[in-house]
């Protein structure tokens, strides 16, 4: 079911009461894909995710789920295709894992009907995929930062939809914001699963994704593959930062260095040989250079 439906944006304009945040966006989600959607604060990519997930209504355009205004969709049919995990989920007090990914099953199910064998078998291979069935008996209350976030992963794998994600990585460190996009992109590689997120970090986001999609002003500056977004000129524009873009030594993919005031020519150039010198250093003690991985490929046709 996952990786073949078609999600897109057609003249969007969103807004808060007479505040506008997007105006005429037009935007294709590559189905099989992981689209990762960065820019500035209050660029309006919070506000996207929204409306792309039904919460908040648009004043002019569309946003299409194969071919039909998702807008006009039941609420349960929509739920069933596209599940939202927002950016500060709440779990009510002393909810168990198991019980919090269980709901995820209720678009699955009729009035009155009963829990199935098909909804534990959509609640376990969530807890299996997501590697929390060790914590099905626990409160979500009892959990860390990056254990609830794979649990709430969890409640929308249950749903068995594409994932629209606002801000996965959020208030995590870094050992698990690595832990929760390396869980999406096994989804990703091994369902098929379409993933749309938002992310801050650039170069996290260039790593994962798939397909980039920058934001500034409420309308889509640049997108496509991350080496054809993530440019100095975009970073600037985006951003309003001075910027380098490296080739990222693990991945291949852009890697952006970022340059503030104190950045200066003469700077970067004096600390160069001690950066090298730290570098040879390094490489003398490990035996060299390691290999670096091959470059990822992802489900679906290749980017055009």
């Amino acid at each position: 079911m996952t990786g073949t439906h078609r999600l897109e944006a057609n003249g969007l304009t969103l807004g808060y009461r007479d505040r506008i945040v997007v105006e005429g966006l037009d935007l294709a989600v590559p189905p099989g894909r992981i689209t990762a959607v960065v820019g500035a604060n209050a660029c309006g990519k919070s506000t996207l995710l929204r409306s792309m997930s039904r919460l908040l209504a648009p004043q002019s355009g569309q946003v299409l789920l194969d071919g039909r205004q998702i807008h006009s969709m039941p609420a349960k049919e929509l739920a069933r295709t596209l599940g939202l995990l927002p950016q500060s989920p709440l779990a009510p007090e002393g909810i168990t894992v198991a019980d919090l990914v269980g709901r995820g099953r209720h678009p699955h199910q009729r009035l009155l009907s009963r829990w199935r064998q098909e909804d534990d078998a959509a609640v376990a291979a969530a807890l299996e995929a997501t590697g929390t069935t060790e914590l099905a008996d626990r409160a979500i209350d009892e959990l860390s930062g990056g254990q609830r976030q794979r649990v709430w992963i969890a409640m929308v794998l249950a749903q068995q939809t594409d994932l629209l994600l606002d801000e996965p990585t959020t208030f995590l460190d870094v050992n698990h914001q690595v832990e929760v996009l390396d869980l999406l992109t096994d989804l990703n590689r091994g369902r098929g699963t379409t993933i749309v997120m938002v992310l801050h970090d650039l170069n996290l986001a260039a790593r994962y994704a798939d397909h980039l999609v920058a934001m500034a002003a409420g309308r889509v500056h640049a997108a496509g593959a991350p080496g054809e977004v993530l440019t100095a000129g975009v970073v600037r524009t985006v951003f309003g930062l001075e910027s380098r873009i490296v080739a990222d030594p693990v991945s291949g993919r852009p890697l952006v260095l970022p340059i503030g005031r104190h950045h200066t020519e003469g700077a970067d150039r004096a600390g160069e040989h001690g950066a090298a010198a730290g570098m040879r250093e390094r490489d003398a003690l490990q035996g060299g250079y390691a290999r670096q991985p091959e470059e990822r490929s992802s489900p679906g046709e290749p980017e055009a």
